[in-house]
């Protein structure tokens, strides 16, 4: 029996050995360690919970829609409230608070929230606007009615809210500015059309009332009496809007041949349009120097204090001749007249200036082609012969360095105030007429007013 271990020669097996004895087996590569899995917080919405917490105690106690709402609780709203007919004891649903509607439009305002459907939403998916109904179900009509009927009550705030700021001397009425900011309306430049389309639309319109009128279900498939009339409700409103349009027209053309007799200016009567969507409404030049359907927005803010005291809104594209209509109006509402009045050169009529003067209204506005007339070596600041004493003392007083340096005042009061309202989303309306647009302006004016009133407040407490 052969027991000599085999040597190194020596190759036992046919394909020989892998590994030499006495060598030890190489160690098999390691595996990557496993990276444990991280640990997350994820959603759960189906299980089912319990919270009790108020509207009041999920609400934060320094949120802003606090101060409108606490603003609203100051103000006199019996008028509003002698309105209402659902009395205890008497027929009818109960009616909605009017401070829950004026505050939420206020708060929308300052939210930069035009529109009435998105202010419905608003109630029922955002928590300060469910906050200020507390609960109270509205609907986007509701909130759009009460905008839109209410334009004298929100007039007589305005008066109001300045009267406060005036007993707290907080503001004076010594120096005050005025300017103008196109405001795009409801309306497109398509539904602008001449007379014979005017008188086109108004035939199809009526034989539309008509029909509608005419008409009577005969089977299931008919129309619901509620979408009947709603469908001769829309029919009546479209032919009064082109009724509306029509004498809209019919107006514009007087004016025309009042410009054309007093000073001239050539108009071609075929070529008057009016709008079928928004009658009031007309085509002004605009900012970006392109022509669009719009309103003009006048605001008069005082120079100390910078709160508004005047609101007006025209369908006139130019501020010439609106000097005059503010003045009126800021003395009828306030019982007094500004000192000093500012307004940048689109105000500044010779007959407004002179009837300020007249009234003891000190007018600074700058003298049209000024530097012009320098550079002919002309005095611009010389009165001239057809002048009135009120445009001559304009035109002496504009030369002096006093009026210059207040006039500074006017770009960082005026124009701060309509940047203010752009700011807070009153680039275009959502509502059709001048009265509506009217109580759009004056919700801004109002919300405009009670954050300076907050800040001036503000102010005199930290310099006491």
């Amino acid at each position: 029996m052969n027991t000599k271990a085999p040597t190194a020669d020596s190759n036992p097996s046919p394909g020989g050995s892998l590994f030499e004895l006495g060598q030890p087996l190489p160690k098999a590569p390691a595996e990557p360690a496993a990276v444990p899995a991280p640990r997350l917080r994820r959603a759960e919405r189906t299980q089912g919970e319990m919270r009790i917490a108020s509207l009041d105690q999920l609400l934060p106690a320094d949120h802003e829609v606090r101060v409108v709402w606490d603003y609203v609780c100051e103000l006199n709203l019996d008028p509003l409230l002698q309105t209402i007919r659902a009395v205890p004891g008497g027929p009818g649903r109960d009616a909605t608070d009017p401070r829950i509607l004026l505050a939420l439009w206020l708060f929308a305002t300052v939210d930069g929230v035009g529109s009435a459907r998105t202010l419905d939403a608003l109630c029922r998916e955002h928590l300060a606007y469910q906050w200020l109904c507390g609960g109270v179900s509205l609907n986007y009509h509701t909130l759009a009615e009460f905008r839109t009927q209410h334009t004298a009550i929100l007039d007589r705030l305005l008066t109001d809210s300045v009267a406060t700021l005036l007993r707290e001397n907080l503001i004076t009425l010594k120096q005050v500015a005025q300017d103008g900011m196109r405001v795009r309306a409801s309306a497109g430049a398509g539904s602008f059309h001449r007379e014979p389309s005017l008188r086109k639309c108004l035939h199809q319109a009526q034989a539309q009332v008509a029909a509608l009128k005419n008409q009577v279900d005969e089977d299931n498939q008919a129309a619901s009496r509620r979408q009947q009339a709603a469908r001769e409700r829309a029919a009546r409103e479209r032919q009064q809007r082109i009724e509306q349009a029509l004498a809209q027209r019919a107006e514009l053309e007087a004016k025309r041949e009042e410009q054309r007799r007093d000073k001239g200016l050539k108009y071609d009567a075929a070529q008057l349009r009016s709008s079928t969507t928004d009658p009031e409404a007309t085509r002004m030049k605009m900012p970006d120097g392109g022509t669009r359907p719009a309103y003009n927005v006048q605001f008069a803010t005082t120079v100390e204090g910078g709160a508004i005291v005047g609101v007006d809104v025209t369908n006139v594209g130019s501020d010439g001749g609106q000097m005059q209509p503010m003045q009126q109006q800021i003395e009828t509402r306030h019982q007094q007249r500004p000192e000093q009045f500012l307004v940048d050169g689109g105000f500044t009529t010779l007959e407004d200036i002179e009837v300020a003067e007249q009234n003891g209204i000190q007018v600074l506005g700058p003298i049209k082609n000024e530097a012009s007339k320098k550079a002919k070596g002309e005095d611009p600041y010389q009165p001239k012969t057809k002048d009135g004493p009120g445009v001559a003392a304009w035109r002496q007083r504009m030369g002096t360095d006093e009026a210059k340096q207040t006039y500074k005042f006017r770009a960082a009061t005026a124009e701060w105030a309509n940047a203010g309202a752009r700011q807070r989303g009153l680039y275009q309306v959502t509502v059709r007429g001048r009265q509506k647009v009217l109580a759009v302006a004056l919700l801004h004016a109002l919300v405009h007013n009670l954050l300076r009133t907050m800040a001036l407040r503000a102010t005199k407490q930290t310099t006491k």
